[in-house]
């Protein structure tokens, strides 16, 4: 089973799938090509020169000719999609070449087989456009955080969008605890522990648990709280590369691996109880967390302290307010029978259903 992903328990691929059309009659270049198109579990078609048969220029999902062979191509219909590759650092006429054939970029092997790699699983992956990820910190301990990620997914799942949840806290308790799925079959982070490179899409959202519509990656009862840095980046990378909708629930304190979440959120959410205790704690959450995030919006939760509102928490905060979850007395009771948050319409529902109505079409206000 051919796959970039180095942990021991998580296949990549089911079987070779359709690669890009290789021309060169390069044997060592030939030999590079192949090594990376097994390494992204694809089966490349290989010719010397353009294909006589029908289609198999123009419709192969990439092309990459080698500069052996980019004399041999001119004429060929004019395509997206089409690299020109070779090994020699010092030609000078590789980029005439590659104007001549139509092909979008010059790359150099071995340096650029990293950035080719991805591309070749990228396109036999069929990647949609990255999902929009979200998300969510507590600025206090006990803000609720956990519980609006829940919503949030729970919320856009609804909405029919793909949506994947992720418990980037592991000393949260588990994510699938509040979702009432700590029992559902499928991997958990620990069997990510490992993952280096690249993890393919298709088979992270398969191998996880599906709980009310949505896929989810918690912790599961072990001793293990740690993601290193390195599974974080391929892990969130791979969520994001499904398209639709990813929430992310971390945890109040910055290491490695959540400065990794960090770094590939569109937007964050911080959950600020409207009391002065609170935001005094949130002021110092939100000035780790502003480093590496640039656009991160208060949440304010009821009820709130004396002379409080949502407006006095995110002006005390100087962050951008996303809106108000008041406070739903009926909440804890329904979580303790097993509905999920913001599975019952309320505030809280209430609150996930225009969030993602401004955030997916565009118009969130800044």
């Amino acid at each position: 089973m051919a796959g970039s992903l180095t942990s021991k328990t998580v296949p990549v691929v089911e079987g070779p799938r359709e690669g890009p059309l290789i021309v060169t009659e390069d044997t060592d270049l030939l030999d590079d090509l192949l090594r990376l198109c097994a390494a992204a579990g694809v089966e490349p078609e290989v010719h010397h020169s353009v294909p006589e048969h029908r289609g198999g220029w123009e419709t192969a999902p990439l092309v990459l000719v080698g500069d052996d062979a980019a004399e041999r191509c001119r004429g060929a219909t004019r395509r997206r999609g089409v690299l020109l590759v070779g090994r020699d650092q010092d030609d000078p006429n590789v980029w005439r070449l590659a104007v001549e054939i139509g092909a979008e970029g010059v790359l150099r092997l071995p340096d650029a087989e990293g950035w080719l790699l991805d591309r070749i699983a990228d396109v036999a992956e069929g990647v949609a456009a990255p999902a929009l990820t979200v998300g969510v910190v507590g600025g206090s301990g006990g803000a609720g955080a956990s519980t609006l990620s829940c919503a949030l997914a729970i919320a856009a799942a609804r909405a029919g969008q793909r949506t994947m949840l992720i418990d980037a806290d592991p000393l949260g308790g588990g994510i699938d605890v509040l979702l009432g799925g700590e029992r559902t079959e499928g991997m958990r982070w620990p069997d990510f522990a490992e993952s280096k490179g690249r993890v393919a899409g298709g088979a992270l959202e398969e191998s996880l648990p599906e709980l009310h519509q949505l896929r989810v990656l918690s912790w599961d009862r072990g001793d293990s709280v740690l993601v290193p840095p390195e599974a974080m980046r391929s892990v969130l990378a791979a969520a994001r590369r499904r398209g639709g909708v990813v929430v992310v629930d971390l945890p109040r304190r910055v290491d490695e691996g959540v400065a990794e979440a960090l770094a590939q959120l569109d937007l964050g959410l911080l959950v600020v109880p409207g009391e002065l205790r609170a935001v005094a704690a949130a002021n110092r959450v939100a000035s780790v967390v502003g480093m590496v995030l640039q656009d991160l919006r208060v949440v304010a939760r009821g009820p709130y302290g004396a002379g409080l509102d949502e407006a006095w928490v995110a002006a005390s905060l100087g962050l951008p307010f996303a809106g108000e979850v008041p406070w739903e007395p009926g909440l804890p009771s329904a979580q303790e029978q097993g509905a999920p948050p913001g599975g019952s319409p309320g505030p809280l529902s209430r609150f996930c259903g225009e969030f993602w109505g401004r955030v997916l079409t565009g118009s969130a206000a800044s």
